[in-house]
């Protein structure tokens, strides 16, 4: 697979062909049954798949589920399609990334406080300390979160501007909210500001939005609930794309776009 950098900022089509290229988005390696399973398992209440937030009995249907996937998300909207490839719409990933950077865009012209964290540091990490740097560049404070804390899974640190949950001197996949909850509880308890966004991913995008966080971030095909979420208004952009591709240097290109649409290049 051809995986030379694009000099300089891409254009939408150059992206668009290199998200296809390195299967950020196209035909992604989550397969079909996968995803079917996490819109059935969010459906039945399956708290794990709700990332953080509160759907009450309002997604109990997976085909209502399927159906906003395909929507916003390009997934084949076809129920009797069950198993093989699936797909993202690239056009979809940059709309998305559109959405992202017009926030973005706005939190610098507030110089407003600004959160990063991420379930998927594997994939996501230094997406989220690129644009940080970006932020606190134009004047954004980053915030900077408690010490100490913890959930049932592992420690909450923050690495690189970006806080991530540590288990067993590892950073930790999750798809939790709790994490977010800690922080956003113990700046509350701290009689310290909530941040104006949060940047993010997973739970931690999630349970900032249902605490009423403005709350923007990245989810896979396989991860319907922040895509929900946006739908409803309690999530306010969701970029669709795979989390985790064969090098998190593939996303180096998709966050020239994203920091160059939000002004944010010098």
């Amino acid at each position: 697979m051809e995986t030379m950098p694009i000099p300089g900022t891409p254009s939408r089509a150059e992206l668009v062909d290199h998200l296809v290229r390195t299967r950020i988005a196209g035909d992604v390696a989550t397969p079909r049954e996968n995803n079917l399973s996490h819109y059935r398992q969010l459906a039945n209440g399956v708290r794990n798949f709700w990332l953080g937030l509160e759907l009450g009995d309002r997604w109990t249907d997976e085909q209502d589920v399927l159906a906003v996937m395909a929507e916003r998300v390009g997934v084949n909207d076809d129920p009797e399609y069950r198993y093989g490839q699936d797909t993202i719409d690239p056009e979809l990933t940059v709309d998305g990334l559109d959405r992202l950077a017009a926030r973005l865009r706005k939190a610098a012209e507030g110089r407003q406080r600004v959160l990063f964290a991420t379930g998927h540091p594997g994939g996501l990490l230094d997406v989220h300390r690129a644009t940080a740097a970006a932020l606190r560049a134009a004047g954004c404070e980053i915030v900077v979160i408690p010490e100490g804390l913890q959930t049932d899974e592992g420690y909450v640190w923050q690495l690189a501007d970006v806080a991530v949950l540590e288990h067993g001197a590892t950073l930790w996949h999750t798809h939790s909210g709790e994490p977010m909850k800690a922080i956003l509880t113990a700046l509350e308890r701290e009689d310290r500001p909530l941040p104006d966004l949060v940047v993010a991913d997973h739970g931690w995008a999630g349970y900032a939005g249902q605490h009423g966080v403005d709350s923007v971030g990245y989810a896979d095909c396989n991860d319907p609930a922040l895509f929900l979420a946006e739908s409803e208004g309690t999530v306010q952009v969701a970029v669709p794309l795979d989390d985790h591709v064969v090098s998190p240097r593939h996303y180096d290109v998709m966050t020239a776009y994203l920091l160059a649409e939000a002004g944010l290049t010098a």
